[in-house]
């Protein structure tokens, strides 16, 4: 059975996120499909693990967390592992799992931290790990990607900036992608939980 007292280690580093957050926010704001570097995929000479290694160890110390919590709820639902860039990421999928996505993806976000501290618990560095629930982040990737290219579409047209409304910053991510590819520039201002995304005329 997972540990009760990861709740207690998500309120004491509660802190430490919130100091962290725009740091968090910078390193999401990058690219994260760049593939990794082939000195950087290789173990260095002291036997470090290398970076793909070490994602991949996340990806399965998450995966075992998250199979016992299935267990407990009495939920069904396999588990896919990932890297994605700089990060590693875990899916569920299968069954009707909307009660581990919650309204606007609360509990979805919920596990995914608890999920990271678990990882953290055990390797004891910090985890930047992707959870997503029965398609709930690709669905709402692709949404926001059309939402993002419209607001690019209205700023090149009337060469005036535009917000977009709060966003988390998986979204503000999704959304700075979609504006540099198009070639205009994005930042994001304002304070959590109502942090937004300005776009700027090229």
């Amino acid at each position: 059975m997972p540990d009760v007292t990861l709740l207690d280690e998500a309120t004491d580093m509660e802190a430490e996120e919130a100091s962290d957050e725009s740091m968090d926010e910078t390193a999401d704001e990058t690219s994260d499909e760049a593939p990794l570097d082939d000195e950087e995929s290789d173990a260095d000479e002291s036997g470090r693990p290398s970076r793909l290694e070490r994602l991949e160890n996340e990806g399965d110390i998450a995966a075992d967390y998250l199979e016992e919590l299935l267990d407990i709820a009495d939920l069904d639902g396999d588990l896919d592992m990932d890297v994605e860039g700089d990060r590693a990421a875990v899916s569920i999928v299968g069954g009707d799992l909307s009660l581990l996505v919650g309204a606007n993806g609360e509990v979805l976000d919920a596990l995914q931290e608890l999920t990271r501290l678990a990882v953290y618990r055990e390797t004891g560095e910090r985890s930047r790990l992707m959870l997503d629930i029965g398609g709930y982040r690709a669905d709402k990737r692709a949404t926001l990607e059309k939402r993002a290219e419209e607001v690019v579409a209205q700023v090149k047209e009337s060469g005036e900036p535009a917000s977009l409304e709060p966003m988390s910053p998986f979204e503000r991510k999704v959304v700075h992608d979609v504006v540099a590819a198009a070639g205009l520039v994005s930042e994001s201002q304002g304070v959590e939980p109502r942090r937004y995304v300005v776009v700027q005329p090229a």
